[in-house]
């Protein structure tokens, strides 16, 4: 089935630094494809180099950005030109008109007005596939533009190729990084129009050179057709790999080929679940969230002439065997993304964790935040639930022994690099939290690594470490160090015991990661009822709940002193302080399954997917996030959530389609019908409910075994106006560490 008609690339890329829509960039790229090419319409944008509402383009380029927030490195552009020489990116820059400028994950395609030229392109995993068509019957050439960093060009103007390398990257690299390429051309070079740049956009006749944001101009003679062919390849490694690449990957084959099987490697991933709905808008949402669920993380390895796999490391600057990937942030991921790769890429997640394991065999400790190298952004050292959830659920293909001695290492170790490993560790030894007066982000610190400890506990017992698993399970429980039972909200305390000054649940920052009370109280996905518990039983925190998702959405600007644009993001909807447009709460919709009220995750999760998501530019809540944001809509459309990964369980959600047919790897399906229950039927109120049966017979239990989708299901939703009293047996709740079913 093709499916790419259904995919939009420029969703969610109608952002800016004050407000996101996604934050996405519109990627022509293989499925996790260590090279992925983006228009490029403002370079001096920064992070936010495209917009859709921009008229001018500058070129395509060759990006390894998994965030503006990040940046990007290994970039460079390319540009087909006629005409006087024209190189900064303002000055080269053409006008063309939005319908002529055509993006797909599996091509794209431009008409340029100001040089009459059809630009097209089309992506293997490591290379590309590039066609010109000059419409002026003259000369032409292509501009090749690096960014900040060493650059060096060798252009061989009789073989008709050019190779070189930039260092341009944003950190997280070692001193040796370079990204290589070699650029070849079947039509006639020409020789005197050819040259290079320097940083201050001063071009010479030099065809090879060395020196800081070193660019190319290739001067080109095209036949009469005007039609010219040419093929990148790049490598992390040298540029004799580099050619490797694009020898294994595009060798003789024209653009029409490559662009054939580019778009069959698409929809073999496309094709991973099958949606069947009345509304195509809908599916159109659901096939381009699926595109960008398979983005990232990043392959970093390569093939060489005798097919060996080996990488570059971005932990020590060797050329090591085995697999590597980059450009994931597991404070975003580890939620959605993961648990979903363990459903339909099984074999690929394998392979990923065993590159988290290179990872730390080569830098001396898990990675947290990956691009390429470490870059120690955000909470946490939520690589702890990835590794744990694909344990439990016998993801295969990685050293277990050894991933979990990395794990053993940051939960046990102090760093004297402050951005490795766990930050205050020693306190939070001490204390069992991070102290406010000592530490910034103390409370999403602190419920991050208590909840990384319960992951760690979950590897521990599988192993048979018994002493450890019997530490890390107690160490679970320190959440309750920071549950205030007066207030209801988890808050700053101090090294002496004491409550923080202050305090106000609507303002962000401080204590708080990218949120405020309301938001990042709840990250205790491993013990929800011991929560409900601890705040005076599930009623309390029921209401809570309740008035969470229809409070104001108001916020106060605190410790961040502006307004950041997920404040903006959440203000912008009615759905009080859940803010879905960022990680923290994802998980908060779902907690009313866990306490037994399936009809409120329901309706709210139905409600939230269906006003905030769809294919358009502006069609995310917020930052997209490395798919984890999309994960979470197709995870939410399947009707079922990972609420804890490190628990092999999925909790009930509403599906939003139709008919779903997962198609696991396996060969075996799961089937998702939603009779009287999809989103074309919007419940009027969060007491209707839902009767389930799996596999034919009435399931009463709130949530699914990984085991009981993976062997193959039938599930059925039909409305229902009749309760199942689901809150009144434990028995049918999903896990809480406190109430062992």
């Amino acid at each position: 089935m093709n499916l790419l008609q259904y995919v939009n690339p420029l969703q969610g890329t109608a952002s800016t630094y004050e407000y996101s829509n996604g934050n996405t960039l519109p990627l022509v790229a293989r499925p996790f494809g260590m090279a992925a090419w983006s228009a490029q319409t403002q370079e001096a944008g920064g992070g936010w180099f495209f917009h859709p509402s921009h008229r001018r383009f500058e070129g395509i380029r060759l990006t390894h950005q998994p965030s503006p927030w990040i940046g990007d490195y290994g970039h460079l552009t390319l540009l087909p030109q006629t005409g006087p020489l024209a190189i900064a990116a303002a000055q080269r820059s053409s006008s063309f008109r939005p319908e002529e400028m055509l993006v797909q994950p599996d091509y794209f395609r431009i008409r340029l007005r100001r040089y009459e030229t059809l630009l097209e392109l089309t992506p293997t995993e490591r290379c590309a596939s590039i066609r010109m068509t000059f419409g002026r019957g003259e000369a032409g050439r292509v501009i090749i533009a690096p960014f900040a960093g060493e650059s060096s060009f060798q252009i061989d103007t009789s073989g008709g190729r050019m190779t070189g390398y930039t260092r341009a990257n944003s950190g997280g690299v070692p001193s040796n990084y370079a990204m290589y390429f070699v650029l070849e051309w079947d039509c006639d070079t020409d020789a005197e129009g050819s040259g290079l740049f320097d940083q201050y956009f001063e071009p010479s006749p030099d065809l090879s050179g060395t020196g800081e944001r070193f660019g190319a101009y290739i001067g080109l003679r095209p036949p009469e057709s005007g039609q010219v062919n040419l093929r990148i390849g790049t490598s992390f490694i040298s540029i004799e790999q580099a050619e490797v690449n694009l020898a294994r990957e595009i060798g003789t084959s024209s653009f029409d080929e490559v662009r054939v099987e580019a778009a069959g490697v698409w929809n073999g991933m496309l094709n991973r679940i099958q949606v069947e709905d009345r509304n195509e808008e809908r599916i159109r949402t659901f096939y381009t969230c699926m595109y960008r669920v398979c983005l990232f993380p990043r392959v970093w390895h390569e093939f060489t002439a005798g097919e060996e796999m080996v990488h570059y490391s971005p932990y020590n600057g060797k050329v090591t065997a085995g697999p590597m990937y980059c450009d994931n942030g597991f404070w975003d991921t580890f939620r959605t993304s993961y648990p979903l790769f363990s459903l339909l890429f099984p074999s690929r997640l394998g392979e990923i964790l065993e590159s988290y394991v290179n990872a730390y065999k080569e830098g001396g400790w898990m990675p947290k935040w990956s691009s390429p190298g470490e870059r120690s952004a955000m909470p946490g050292t939520l690589i702890d639930a990835v590794f744990a959830d694909a344990y439990v659920k016998g993801i295969e293909g990685f050293d277990v022994e050894a991933a979990y001695e990395g794990l053993l290492k940051h939960a046990l170790q102090a760093a004297e690099d402050p951005q490795l490993g766990r930050k205050g560790y020693a306190a939070y030894e001490q204390y069992g939290y991070l102290p406010a007066d000592q530490f910034h982000e103390s409370v999403s610190n602190t419920l991050d690594y208590v909840y990384g400890d319960f992951c760690i506990a979950q590897l521990a017992q599988g192993l048979g470490k018994e002493e450890q698993y019997k530490l890390f399970i107690s160490r679970a429980a320190n959440y309750t160090k920071l549950l205030d039972p007066s207030t209801g909200f988890m808050r700053a305390k101090k090294a002496d015991g004491s409550w923080a000054e202050g305090f106000d649940p609507v303002e962000w920052g401080g204590a708080y990661c990218e949120g405020s009370a309301w938001q990042c109280s709840w990250a205790v996905p491993h013990d929800v009822m011991g929560l409900a518990q601890a705040m005076g039983g599930k009623d309390a925190l029921l209401a809570r709940l309740d008035e969470l998702m229809t409070a104001k959405p108001v916020f106060r600007v605190g410790s961040y002193g502006f307004e950041i644009h997920e404040m903006s993001e959440m203000a912008a909807v009615d759905f009080g302080q859940c803010a879905i447009s960022n990680q923290p709460s994802f998980h908060i919709p779902y907690l009313f399954t866990a306490l037994g009220y399936p009809e409120r995750t329901r309706y709210w999760t139905s409600r939230l997917a269906r006003e905030l998501f769809s294919a358009a530019e502006d069609g995310l809540p917020g930052d997209e996030d490395n798919g984890s944001l999309c994960a979470w809509y197709i995870f939410t459309s399947l009707g079922m959530y990972p609420l804890c990964p490190g628990v092999p369980e999925y909790v009930i959600g509403r599906p939003l389609y139709d008919r779903i047919t997962v198609q696991l790897e396996s060969g075996k399906q799961i089937m998702i019908e939603a009779e009287g229950d999809s989103a074309e039927n919007q419940p009027a109120d969060p007491d209707t409910v839902s009767l389930i049966s799996l596999n034919g017979q009435p399931h009463h239990s709130l949530f699914f075994s990984h085991n009981q989708l993976t062997a193959g299901a039938l599930i059925q939703h039909k409305l229902s106006d009749t309760p199942d009293h689901h809150a009144s047996d434990a028995k049918k709740l999903p896990y809480s560490l406190s109430f062992q079913r």
